[in-house]
C-alpha cells in the first residue's frame, strides 16, 4: 500500500554517458505512475526519486529505465526509520565507484591503443612516408594490408562495444544519445570500408591493380572507425579521472568515521563495527582514538579535537555530562560515553547527507541545459543527414566519399557531454568546497540564488553577538579590592537564576575560583525589577540596578558616571553594596562576535545592504549597530514580525537572505530567498534554512555569497564553452570553410569532442583552489582526513599538504624518555604520541627507554614533548 506522505529513494544509474542519457532516464522515471519527481545527476550517475511509497512503484521505475537501455538499482535499507514509515537511503562512498570507473576506462583505453596504433600506422603510413612493413606494402601487399586493417578495426570495435550497445539501444527507443552519434559514425565508416574491401577483391579478381589501389586509397575508413573510438575512450578516461576528483569532500567526510568501536557488553569491553553500536550503549574512547558515534560523557575526561566538525583548531576539554560528536578525535585522556545517536542519525551522517543531497539537486540554470540537451542529439543526426545530401547532390555531385566524410565528422565532433557536465560539475565542486569551509549548502537552487542577493537581514542575538552575556567591565568602589567585590557578588549571584548572574559567576570562577568559599549567606531575597538582597557573613548586601541602590539610599559616586558610559555601549551595569556602601560596578553584555564587523564590511564590498533585526530596545540595538556598521537597524521586533519584515523587503523587489539561529527566526528563514542558519542554533532554525554555517561565524555569510558567485561564474563559463564549441565546430564539420581549404577528418573531430568534455570538467575543478576574501577564513579551512581503526599506527595528518606528499614529507624522530617502568607505560606513551596529529608509525621501546616515529613538517618537538609529559613521563632529548 502506498504511504500517505511522499517517500524518497536514491538510485545508482548505469549506462549514462551524456546529457541526452540524463534527460531520457529522468523522463521515463518521471512518467512512471506513482512518481512525483525524478532528478538525475549525470556526474554522480545517480537519481533522487520522490514517489508514493509503494514498493511496486520502485519496481516499475527500475523496469522502465531498463527498457530505455539503462540500469537502475535502489539504495534503500531496512532500518528502524523505514519501519516507522519513512524510507532512508544508504550513503555510498563515491570513491570506490569512481576508482572502478577509472580502472574500467583505463583497461578499455589500453586495449584500444594496442589495436588502434597498428591500425593507424597501416592506414596512414603510406601518406606520411613512414617505413613500410614487410608483406603489407606496395601493390603486392595491399590486400593483406586491407584485411589486417579489417581485423584490427574489428578488435577495436569489440573492445569498445559498449558504445554500440548503448547507442543503438537508445536509437531504437527513439532517444538517441552521444553513444548513438559515435555508434552511427563508427559503424558507417566500418561498413563503408567493408564495401571497399569487396571492391578491391573484385578488382584483383580481374587483375585490375589500379582499380584495387584506388578502392584502397579512397574507400577504406577502418582507421577512422577505430581511431574515433580510441580518441573517444581517451577523452572518457581523462573525464573519469577528473570527475573522480569532484567527490573528494564526500569521500573524505565518509572516511572520517572509524570502522570499529569499543563497547561494554555484559561487563566486558569488546570491539564491534561502528554500525553495530546501539543507542544507550556504553562506549569507551582512549587517547588517539576517534569518537565512533554521538554521545554524552558518563565517566572520565579527555581533550577532544573537533576541527573536522566545527573547524576550530583548539581541542576542547570534555568531562562528565558533556556531549561528544562522532568522528572527533581524543588527543589525550580516557572517557566512557553513552551513545545518543548512531548510524544515519549522527551529526557526521547528517552533514554528509546535506552535502550529498546538495550535489544531487539541480539549479534553475541546469534545467535550461537539460532542455537543450533533450533535442541536441536528434538535431545533430538531422544536420549530419542534411550535410550528406547537400554534398552528394549539390557541392560534389556523386562524390560519395567527400559527402560521407563530412557527415561522419558532424556526428563525432558534436558533444552533448560538455553541455550535460557544464553545470553539475561546478555545483558539486562548489558545494564540496563550501563544506570544507564549514558552509553546508542544502540545494543547488540556494547556491544559485545566493549570487543574486542584494540584502542580508541578520538577527542580533546569537548571530552578530555571542548570544550569551559576559562580564566586560569591572569598576571597584573607592578603597575596595576587586577580590572583595567579587566575593560578595558571587555569594549573591550564585542563588539567582538570571542570565546576568550566570555571567558574573562564570567570570568569578575564572578569576577567583574560591572567592565565595566558606561565605555564610542568609535571608536571601529577589527584588522584582531591582535585584538581590541577602545577609552575607552577617552583613546586609545588595546587588542590582541603580534604582535599587537609590531606593536603599546607596550613594554611587563616580560609579554612576561609569554606568552611563557603559550604557552607551549596550552594556548592563550592576551595582553591589554592603552595609550601606557601594562596593563597585560590574558591566555585563552580550558581546559582539570578533568577526561580525569584518563580515559586515565584506558584505558591503560585495554591494549588499545589511539590516539588523532585534527584539532589544533601540538604544542597545544602536550601540551594537555602531560597533559592526550595519546599514539599517530595526529594534523592538517581535518574533512574528521578522517574517513580515522579510516579506516587505521582497515585495519591494529585493533578493533577501535571512541569517538567524533561534526558533523565532524559523519563519523568516523559510520566507527569505536564502535562509542561512547559524550552526550552533536550534534544530528548528537549521531545518528551515537553505544554508547552515557550521562555525557559527557571521563572516561565513559573506563567504557563502562569494562562493555562490564563483560557482555561477564557473557554470556560465562552462555553458558558454559547451555552446560555443558546438556552434563553431558543427558548421566547420559540415564544410562551410571548405572553399578556403579548411576541413576536418573524423579523427580530428573525435579528438576535439573528447577535449571539450575534459575542458569543461577541468574548468570546474579550478573551484577547488577557490578561497574566500577574508584572510582569517582562508586559514580556517578544514581538510578532513580519514580516521584510523584501533590497532593501527597510522595517524591522520591534519593538513592537505601532508596528505598529498605522503611519506615524503615525514621525518624520523627519536625521543629519549624517562619514567617508563613496564608495558603499561609503553602503552601510555604510544597512545600519547599517536594522539599528535601528523605523527605515524610510533614504536616505543621499554628496553631502550625511547620512542621512534615519523612526524610531519608541522609537528614541532615541543608538541611531542608536551604529549609525553601529559601522559606522566619526561622527554630528555629529541633527535
Amino acid at each position: 500500500m502506498p504511504s500517505e506522505t511522499p517517500a524518497r529513494e536514491t538510485f545508482d544509474i548505469t549506462g549514462m554517458t551524456c546529457a541526452a542519457c540524463q534527460a531520457r532516464v529522468q523522463k521515463v522515471a518521471g512518467e512512471t505512475k506513482g512518481v512525483t519527481n525524478a532528478s538525475v545527476n549525470l556526474l554522480k550517475n545517480s537519481m533522487e526519486l520522490t514517489y508514493d511509497g509503494d514498493p511496486a512503484t520502485i519496481a516499475a521505475v527500475v523496469k522502465a529505465i531498463d527498457r530505455a537501455g539503462y540500469g537502475a538499482e535502489p539504495r534503500s535499507t531496512a532500518t528502524s526509520a523505514a519501519k516507522a514509515g519513512r524510507t532512508t537511503t544508504t550513503l555510498v562512498n563515491p570513491k570506490a565507484g569512481a576508482q572502478r570507473a577509472i580502472k574500467a576506462k583505463r583497461d578499455q583505453l589500453v586495449w584500444s591503443i594496442v589495436f588502434g596504433v597498428p591500425l593507424f600506422y597501416l592506414a596512414m603510413g603510406p601518406m606520411l612516408l613512414w617505413p613500410e612493413l614487410p608483406g603489407l606494402a606496395g601493390m603486392e601487399g595491399m590486400m593483406a594490408s586491407a584485411v589486417t586493417q579489417l581485423l584490427l578495426a574489428t578488435c577495436v570495435l569489440f573492445v569498445n562495444r559498449e558504445y554500440f550497445v548503448r547507442g543503438f539501444t537508445s536509437l531504437v527507443n527513439l532517444a538517441p544519445n552521444m553513444d548513438s552519434l559515435i555508434a552511427i559514425g563508427s559503424t558507417a565508416s566500418y561498413a563503408y570500408s567493408l564495401v571497399g574491401i569487396y571492391q578491391m577483391a573484385l578488382s584483383l579478381g580481374v587483375a585490375d591493380l589500379q582499380a584495387a589501389h584506388h578502392a584502397m586509397m579512397h574507400n577504406l575508413y577502418f582507421d577512422s572507425a577505430g581511431t574515433i573510438l580510441v580518441l573517444i575512450t581517451l577523452g572518457k578516461y581523462f573525464e573519469a579521472r577528473a570527475k573522480g576528483k569532484t567527490t573528494s569532500a564526500i569521500s573524505a567526510l565518509m572516511d572520517l568515521a572509524p570502522k570499529t568501536a569499543t563497547v561494554v557488553r555484559e561487563g566486558q569491553e569488546i570491539q564491534v563495527p561502528t554500525e553495530d553500536v546501539r543507542v544507550g550503549e556504553r562506549v569507551i574512547v582512549r587517547a588517539g582514538e576517534s569518537v565512533p558515534v554521538d554521545g554524552r560523557v558518563v565517566e572520565g575526561s579527555a581533550s577532544i579535537d573537533e576541527s573536522a566538525i566545527t573547524g576550530e583548531p583548539i581541542p576542547v576539554e570534555k568531562g562528565v555530562g558533556d556531549a561528544v560528536t562522532g568522528a572527533t578525535v581524543s588527543q589525550r585522556g580516557w572517557i566512557a560515553m553513552r551513545a545518543t545517536a548512531v548510524g544515519d542519525d549522527t551529526t557526521l551522517a547528517n552533514i554528509i547527507r546535506l552535502v550529498d543531497e546538495a550535489t544531487s539537486s539541480k539549479a534553475p540554470i541546469e534545467r535550461m541545459a537539460d532542455r537543450i540537451a533533450g533535442v541536441f542529439v536528434p538535431t545533430v543526426i538531422g544536420i549530419a543527414a542534411v550535410t550528406f545530401v547537400a554534398w552528394i547532390a549539390l557541392f560534389t555531385p556523386g562524390n560519395f566519399s567527400v559527402a560521407f566524410n563530412h557527415a561522419v565528422v558532424v556526428l563525432v565532433i558534436s558533444c552533448p557531454c560538455a553541455l550535460g557536465l557544464a553545470t553539475p560539475t561546478a555545483i558539486m565542486v562548489g558545494t564540496e568546497r563550501g563544506a570544507k569551509f564549514g558552509i553546508l549548502i542544502k540545494s543547488a537552487e540556494a547556491l544559485e540564488t545566493a549570487c543574486k542577493l542584494d540584502t542580508v537581514v541578520l538577527d542580533k542575538t546569537g548571530t552578530i553577538t555571542e548570544g550569551r552575556p559576559r562580564v566586560t567591565d569591572v569598576v571597584p568602589g573607592s578603597e575596595v579590592e576587586e577580590s572583595e567585590l567579587f566575593r560578595v557578588a558571587a555569594a549573591l549571584e550564585r542563588r539567582s537564576e538570571h542570565p546576568l548572574a550566570e555571567a558574573i559567576c562564570a567570570h568569578v570562577d575564572e578569576r577567583y575560583p574560591s572567592a565565595d568559599g566558606g561565605v555564610a549567606i542568609t535571608d536571601f531575597e529577589q527584588i522584582a525589577g531591582g535585584g538581590l538582597r541577602a545577609t552575607v557573613d552577617g552583613r546586609l548586601a545588595l546587588a542590582g540596578n541603580a534604582r535599587l541602590m537609590e531606593a536603599e539610599g546607596i550613594s554611587l559616586g563616580t560609579l554612576d558616571a561609569h554606568a552611563d558610559a557603559v550604557a552607551t555601549q549596550a552594556k548592563t551595569a550592576l551595582f553591589f553594596a554592603r552595609d550601606g556602601r557601594a562596593l563597585g560596578m560590574v558591566a555585563v553584555a552580550d558581546t559582539v562576535k570578533p568577526t561580525s564587523q569584518d563580515a559586515i564590511a565584506r558584505l558591503r564590498q560585495l554591494g549588499i545592504r545589511t539590516v539588523m533585526l532585534t527584539g532589544d530596545q533601540e538604544r542597545t540595538a544602536r550601540a551594537v549597530a555602531n560597533q559592526v556598521g550595519v546599514d539599517e537597524v530595526i529594534a523592538g521586533v517581535l518574533p512574528d514580525q521578522k517574517d513580515r519584515l522579510v516579506h516587505d523587503l521582497q515585495r519591494k523587489g529585493h533578493r533577501v537572505a535571512m541569517v538567524g539561529d533561534g526558533i523565532n527566526d524559523a519563519p523568516a528563514l523559510a520566507r527569505a530567498d536564502v535562509g542561512i542558519a547559524i550552526g550552533a542554533g536550534t534544530d528548528v532554525a537549521i531545518e528551515s534554512a537553505d544554508v547552515v554555517l557550521m562555525h557559527s561565524d557571521p563572516a561565513d555569510v559573506a563567504t557563502a555569497i562569494e562562493l555562490s558567485r564563483a560557482t555561477m561564474r564557473d557554470i556560465r563559463q562552462n555553458l558558454f564553452w559547451a555552446l560555443f564549441y558546438n556552434s563553431i565546430c558543427i558548421p566547420v564539420a559540415m564544410g562551410v570553410l571548405s572553399p578556403w581549404g579548411i576541413s576536418l577528418n573524423p579523427m580530428m573531430g573525435a579528438a576535439a569532442m573528447g577535449f571539450s568534455s575534459v575542458f569543461v570538467v577541468t574548468n570546474a575543478l579550478r573551484l577547488f583552489g577557490w578561497e574566500p576574501s577574508g584572510a582569517g577564513h582562508r586559514a580556517r579551512a578544514v581538510e578532513v582526513t580519514p580516521a584510523k581503526d584501533e590497532g593501527t599506527t597510522d595517524n591522520a595528518s591534519g593538513t592537505a599538504e601532508a596528505q598529498e606528499k605522503g611519506s615524503d614529507s615525514m621525518a624520523v624522530r627519536t625521543l629519549s624518555i624517562e619514567g617508563m617502568m613496564c608495558e603499561h607505560c609503553v602503552a601510555h606513551v604510544t597512545e600519547a604520541l599517536k594522539g599528535v596529529r601528523g605523527v605515524k608509525n610510533v614504536h616505543v621501546s621499554l628496553e631502550d627507554k625511547s620512542a621512534t616515529l615519523d612526524a610531519g613538517p608541522l609537528v614541532s618537538n615541543k608538541r611531542l614533548e608536551k604529549a609525553v609529559e601529559d601522559a606522566g613521563y619526561k622527554v630528555t632529548s629529541i633527535a
